[in-house]
């Protein structure tokens, strides 16, 4: 029988290109790796992003921890209403410090930098002094200002946490001055963990002496905390420090206390949006300020995820550009990254919200930490959660607008999300969780679409502004 079978046609493999590696592109790659890695900015990016994830990993874990310890009773609430204004005005202090202090440093060497830095520390470290024995006196007062429905029969203890915690104000503030400084010399790590030190601490003494300080561990293991870092810093410090032939100080004091003013206005208004929600927390019942203060923990580190990187990456850009005159490739790149992390931002909050009940369970349920617990912090997370879009969009276009020098758009558009916050607690009224976080939302979203629209407005007055200083210092570009 014959054969039938087709045979197909067999068709000449088509001979690929080889790709050859050529030397001279691998000396360039790793050329290029090294440089990066050598660069202080890289270097000084990842130390920071280190330092960042870190301490939020921590804080997680110190927040699990009291949690497992108090759950989201009366004294949980204590705690809360006491150690989480202390916990904002410190990083208010020191974001400020280094913010309006580096710059100014970075800008003599030697013993001149030197006299500067004394006399910082001198002037702060008298005014963080003030500021502590104002706490310890006033503490009372400011409870009832802050936490007006805490239950009476914690205020005491409150009062006592406050106190306790208020003179880590002291320690971190000068500790901040330090830190600028070292950050002017590109030594990043010891103020890089300055978070991580603080809840190292807190959690070590809450832990070990949970039997004989019950909820004051955490007060004095926030302290030892602030002490620890003041005292890394200080010893990092000590050793660039010459006292021998030092100039008179050339700025004056008042000087000094003015320099911080906008980047402070604006760190306080944004921090007072969080206080008024905090404060309404303790009228809606016993618990609802503990479970408020989880859930800035569960939006915190998101938030510092999305705008750190992003700010890290975008704002030395933005400078480079702006030296070169090309402003315009700057705003794009802004618009860009403000997209991307508008859609990540979204996309993240809907997943967290879809998640929220099990996560939290799953997280936090163990100890004095209830089912009843875990459903109260789920539904204030519902209504606190899409603040985070507002926020990460707000933080990020105020910082990528300090970097440009036009100060008074972001100080202007911080002090509506607190306004806002305000009007929508006084038209709701609502004793339902779900309902706390929502002036707060409405009220960082209020503060980023007004901030965009005042930007995209004078951006061409910017553009024309910059153009001219740079032709007036380079009369050769025109």
């Amino acid at each position: 029988m014959p054969n039938t079978r087709t045979t197909t046609p067999r068709w000449p493999r088509p001979k690929l290109p080889r790709l050859e590696w050529n030397p001279a592109n691998r000396a360039a790659i790793e050329q290029k790796v090294a440089r990066a890695v050598d660069s202080p900015l890289v270097r000084g990016g990842l130390m920071i992003g280190a330092g960042i994830v870190t301490g939020n990993i921590l804080g997680f874990f110190r927040v699990a921890l009291t949690a497992y310890l108090l759950g989201t009773g009366s004294t949980a609430d204590a705690l809360a209403v006491a150690i989480g204004p202390l916990d904002t005005l410190n990083q208010i202090v020191t974001n400020t410090i280094i913010f309006a202090f580096v710059p100014l440093l970075t800008e003599r060497s030697g013993p001149h930098r030197t006299a500067l830095f004394l006399q910082m520390r001198s002037l702060f470290g008298r005014l963080f002094l003030v500021q502590a024995a104002a706490l310890l006196l006033l503490a009372p007062w400011l409870l009832r200002l802050l936490a007006p429905g805490l239950d009476p029969a914690t205020f005491d203890t409150a009062v006592t946490i406050l106190r306790i915690g208020s003179l880590s104000t002291v320690a971190l503030g000068v500790a901040a001055v330090h830190s600028a400084l070292l950050y002017t010399d590109r030594r990043f790590a010891p103020s890089a963990f300055y978070q991580a030190t603080l809840n190292v601490c807190t959690m070590a003494f809450a832990l070990i002496g949970w039997q004989w300080l019950g909820v004051y561990g955490f007060a004095i293991g926030y302290l030892a905390g602030a002490g620890a870092q003041l005292l890394i810093v200080s010893v990092a410090s000590r050793s660039r420090l010459s006292t021998q032939g030092l100039p008179q100080p050339a700025l004056h004091w008042r000087q000094l206390v003015s320099q911080p003013g906008p980047i402070l206005a604006y760190s306080a208004f944004i921090a007072l949006n969080v206080t008024v929600t905090r404060a309404y927390a303790t009228e809606l019942g016993t618990g609802t300020a503990a479970a408020f203060e989880y859930c800035m923990r569960c939006i915190g580190v998101p938030l510092a995820f999305l705008v750190s990187p992003a700010s890290n990456s975008l704002l030395p850009e933005i400078a480079r550009l702006r030296k070169a005159g090309r402003l315009r490739e700057a705003f794009r790149l802004i618009d860009r990254v403000t997209v991307l992390v508008a859609f990540v931002g979204l996309a993240g909050c809907a997943l967290a919200i879809a998640v929220r009940e099990p996560v939290i369970a799953l997280i936090f349920e163990r100890g004095s930490f209830t089912a009843e617990s875990t459903r109260l912090v789920a539904a204030v997370f519902l209504g606190f959660a899409p603040a985070l879009i507002g926020w990460s969009l707000l933080e990020l276009t105020s910082r990528c607008l300090f970097s440009l020098e036009r100060t008074w758009l972001p100080v202007v558009a911080s002090t509506l999300p607190v306004l806002s916050n305000l009007a929508v607690i006084a038209a709701v009224r609502s004793p339902r969780p779900e309902w706390l976080g929502l002036g707060a939302t409405i009220g960082f979203a209020i503060g980023f679409l007004t901030l965009f629209l005042l930007a995209r407005a004078s951006r061409t007055a910017l553009l024309a502004s910059m153009e001219a200083e740079e032709l007036r210092v380079h009369p050769q570009a025109g």
